[in-house]
C-alpha cells in the first residue's frame, strides 16, 4: 500500500502538534485531523491553535491548507486516511470497576467502532493515546471481528511529548517507538509508519518492538519520571527538617552520571495530563495481575506528590500566624508547568482549594492559563480574582505563592510588589525560582522548598520536625 493520506482522530495536545509537524516534514503527503469539538477545530483552522506550545504557530503557517487540514467530519477523515492515528483522551475512570485508577477507554472504543464502520478498505490504525498494556489487542478484536480477511493492522506509537517543548520533542525526539504484530502484514505496517518518521528522524532513533512492549514503555517512562520528582521532594522535606539545602543536594547527586540532573527540581509536585493518570493505571494493572506490593509501590509515588501540596499549604498557615481567613493570597502561576496553558491536574488546583477552605481570598495570575484556571475553579469563582497583571494580583496581598516556574516571575520588580503588599509580606516559592536572599533584603519573609526559610525576626517553624 502506497501511503498518500494520514488521518488523526483527536486534535488535542498530542494529535494537533504531531500532525502539524508530520505535515511540515512530509510535504508530499496529505494530513487530515478530525475532532468533534467545533470551537477547537475552528481555532486550528484559523492558525491560532487552542493550546499554547512554543513554535507551533510557525509550523502551522507552513503546513496549514498546504497539506494539513482540520475538520469535524470524522467519517470523512476515516475514509481518507490510509494510516489513522487515534489520539483521544483516556482519563482515569471515575466509575465502576477500577474507578480512580484504571483508564477510561470509552472514547478510544468509540473511535475503534467508527473506524470499523466507515473505513472502506484496509487501514493501518495507530494508537497514539496513552493506553493500558494489551489495549491494541482489544482494538484488533473490535476492528477485525468476523469472517473474511483482516482489514486492519493495529500499531502502538506512544507519544513522549513534554508540554512547553512538544515541537522540539517532535522535531528531534530522543526516540520513536513503534510496536506492531510479528506477522508479515504487521511488519509491513510497521515499515510504512517507520518510513514516515525516517524522513526527519535518524533511523537508529526509531525503535521497533512488540505492541505490548511499546504500550508498557510509555507507562513506565512516565512512572520513572514521576518517581524522580516524588523522590527529590521527599528529600526536600528532610532538608527543611535538618537545615540542609535541596539545591545543593540535587546538584551533588545530579552530577552522578548514573542519575543525572533532570527531574531533580524540588517543588510542589508534578501535574499535567499524564503522570498521575499513568501511575495509577500502572498500579491498577499490577493489582489486577496480583502484584499488590508492586501496585502499592507506585501508588506511594502518587501519595508523595499529593503530600507536597498539603504540606505547602500547611507551611503557609503555620508561618502566617495559623490563620489565613480573609487574607489575600496572590497565586503566581496556575499552569502545571511553564510554557503551556494546560492546567490539567495542576498542583495549583489542590493548593487553591485548600487555601479557600481556610477562607483565604485568592488573586490568580498566569501568562497563559487564566481561562483554564477559571474553568478549573468554576464553582468558587465568587471568591477569586483573576488578573493578567501580576502587579494587580499582588496589590494588597498578604502573601505571594509561586506555583508555576514562569521565567517572567524572576524578572518582576519585587520592590514594587513589596511596596503595595500588606505587612508582614510573605513569598512562598513553590518552584524555587526566586532569589531568596534578594527578596529577604527587600523586606519579604521568604519560604522556599527544601531550604531554610528567611523570616525576619527568626523562623518559628525552623527544624520543627526535629524538635
Amino acid at each position: 500500500m502506497s501511503i498518500r493520506t494520514v488521518a488523526c482522530i483527536g486534535a488535542g495536545y498530542v494529535g494537533g502538534p504531531t500532525m502539524a509537524v508530520m505535515a511540515e516534514r512530509c510535504p508530499d503527503l496529505e494530513f487530515v485531523v478530525a475532532d468533534r469539538d467545533e470551537s477547537r477545530v475552528r481555532a486550528w483552522q484559523a492558525g491560532t491553535p487552542p493550546i499554547y506550545e512554543p513554535g507551533l504557530e510557525e509550523i502551522l503557517r507552513v503546513a496549514l491548507r498546504r497539506n494539513l487540514q482540520f475538520t469535524t467530519d470524522v467519517v470523512s477523515a476515516v475514509r481518507q486516511g490510509q494510516i489513522i492515528f487515534v489520539s483521544v483522551n483516556t482519563p482515569t475512570k471515575t466509575f465502576g470497576e477500577g474507578a480512580g485508577m484504571a483508564a477510561d477507554l470509552q472514547h478510544w472504543e468509540a473511535c475503534a467502532r467508527a473506524i470499523r464502520a466507515f473505513a472502506d478498505g484496509p487501514r493501518i490504525v495507530v494508537e497514539k493515546s496513552t493506553v493500558p498494556v494489551r489495549t491494541a489487542e482489544a482494538m484488533d478484536r473490535i476492528l477485525n471481528d468476523g469472517p473474511g480477511p483482516r482489514k486492519f493492522e493495529v500499531l502502538s506509537n506512544p507519544e513522549f511529548l513534554a508540554e512547553g517543548t512538544a515541537i522540539q520533542d517532535l522535531l528531534e525526539p530522543d526516540r520513536v517507538l513503534i510496536g506492531g504484530p510479528d506477522t508479515a502484514q504487521g511488519r509491513e505496517a510497521v515499515e510504512q509508519l517507520v518510513s514516515i518518521y525516517a524522513r526527519w528522524v535518524p533511523r537508529d532513533r526509531i525503535l521497533t518492538m512488540s505492541v505490548w512492549s511499546a504500550e508498557l514503555a510509555k507507562l513506565t517512562a512516565n512512572a520513572f519520571l514521576a518517581q524522580r520528582i516524588s523522590s527529590i521532594n521527599s528529600i526536600a522535606e528532610l532538608c527543611e527538617a535538618t537545615g540542609a539545602r535541596i539545591g545543593e543536594v540535587a546538584r551533588a547527586i545530579g552530577l552522578d552520571r548514573r542519575i543525572g540532573p533532570r527531574f531533580l527540581e524540588a517543588g510542589i509536585g508534578f501535574g499535567g495530563s499524564c503522570f498521575r493518570k499513568d501511575l495509577l493505571n500502572l498500579a491498577y494493572l499490577c493489582r489486577v495481575a496480583g502484584l499488590d506490593e508492586v501496585a502499592e509501590y507506585w501508588t506511594a509515588v502518587v501519595r508523595m506528590n499529593e503530600r507536597q501540596q498539603t504540606r505547602f499549604v500547611a507551611g503557609m498557615l503555620r508561618r502566617m500566624f495559623n490563620t489565613l481567613a480573609d487574607k489575600r493570597i496572590a497565586l503566581f502561576g496556575f499552569a502545571f508547568k511553564p510554557d503551556t496553558g494546560d492546567t490539567r491536574d495542576s498542583p495549583a488546583i489542590a493548593i487553591a482549594r485548600a487555601l479557600l477552605a481556610e477562607r483565604a481570598r485568592l488573586a490568580i495570575t498566569d501568562p497563559r492559563a487564566l481561562e483554564n484556571a477559571r474553568r478549573e475553579l468554576a464553582d468558587v469563582t465568587d471568591r477569586i480574582e483573576f488578573w493578567a497583571d501580576p502587579y494587580a494580583a499582588a496589590r494588597g496581598a498578604h502573601a505571594i505563592a509561586v506555583l508555576t516556574a514562569w521565567r517572567e516571575y524572576r524578572d518582576l520588580d519585587w520592590s514594587e510588589l513589596y511596596r503595595h503588599m500588606e505587612r508582614p509580606a510573605f513569598v512562598f516559592d513553590g518552584r524555587n525560582v526566586l532569589d531568596v536572599d534578594a527578596l529577604h533584603e527587600i523586606g519579604f519573609n521568604v519560604v522556599p522548598i527544601g531550604a531554610p526559610a528567611r523570616i525576619h525576626g527568626g523562623d518559628p517553624a525552623a527544624h520543627l520536625a526535629l524538635t
